[in-house]
């Protein structure tokens, strides 16, 4: 493998718990509470410490449950693991309301970069060596063969197309990476970001947008979501413990416990709240030429 360098990041946004630095962020900023790189790694044997977000999640759950009226047989860790599958849901489908950018300076000779998960999971697009919708007439480029000359000519001030001129530009992009002369980009074992050709000077500017949830910024209405997604896994969790037994004995003559309903409505919720998401909440998929 080529030298991998670890860049300076320009700004930190998108992971709530990431450094703020860079030139692009107003100081006094506060820190979120949502770590993208924590979800799904706690275990049992680890003690269990919630955030103010994860409080406003844990509380409306608990409410939902009956808590504190009723006993409600759950344990922070199964609390825990459910709000990390609802977090973990929105953010995997992250509206574009939650796009994020970031910059950092390749140098020279070297083409791959080590970036944070939270930055990779997410990725929608890396800019380099980008120069977008440019008609350029000095010789020894590519816009000075005959083929473009003659649009130019004929049709750039005259009877203009814009599909023409659509169809020119696409076709151009696709020369330029297979030439070589346009920047692009992979990821490369999910946290590796590689640009190709490699790049010849020092510094050379790389502007990467990616999607991630921020709790200092996230729409009331989606933090609803997560509550009520949190919710529907809390009480299948539930149900399966309750359904381990038909009633309790008391001294009225016992209490029934409601576990095949619980999971029941759990199920339902969850294929509920999916189709909101998919439907209402993530923008549908953008469709590109290159």
């Amino acid at each position: 493998m080529d030298n991998v360098a670890t860049p300076q990041l320009s700004t930190g946004y998108g992971n709530s718990l990431a450094e703020y630095v860079g030139p692009f962020v107003t100081a006094g900023i506060q820190k979120g509470d949502i770590d993208l790189e924590k979800l799904n790694t706690t275990t049992l044997d680890e003690g269990i410490e919630f955030t103010r977000f994860d409080e406003t999640i844990k509380d409306f759950v608990m409410a939902r449950l009956g808590h504190p009226v009723v006993r409600v047989e759950l344990t922070p860790y199964q609390i825990k693991t459910s709000i990390d599958e609802a977090v973990s849901k929105l953010n995997f489908h992250a509206p574009m309301w939650t796009i994020q950018m970031l910059a950092f300076d390749a140098s020279a000779g070297v083409n791959i970069y080590k970036m944070p998960t939270w930055v990779v999971h997410n990725l929608e697009y890396v800019v380099y060596k980008k120069t977008l919708l440019s008609i350029q007439s000095q010789a020894g480029t590519l816009e000075f063969d005959f083929f473009i000359k003659y649009f130019q000519d004929n049709f750039l001030f005259q009877n203009f197309g814009v599909g023409d001129f659509f169809m020119l530009q696409t076709h151009l992009e696709q020369i330029r990476k297979v030439l070589g002369q346009e920047g692009t980009w992979n990821i490369i074992n999910g946290q590796y970001l590689q640009l190709y050709p490699k790049p010849v000077v020092t510094p050379q500017e790389v502007i990467v947008v990616y999607r991630g949830l921020d709790s200092n910024t996230i729409h009331p209405a989606y933090r609803n979501w997560i509550q009520r997604y949190a919710l529907a896994v809390s009480k299948g969790i539930l149900g399966e413990i309750r359904g381990k037994y038909t009633s309790l004995p008391a001294p009225a003559g016992g209490a029934q416990l409601n576990g095949p309903e619980l999971k029941q409505e759990s199920a339902a919720e969850k294929q509920q709240l999916m189709e909101e998401l998919l439907l209402e909440i993530e923008e549908p998929p953008v469709f590109t030429t290159w």
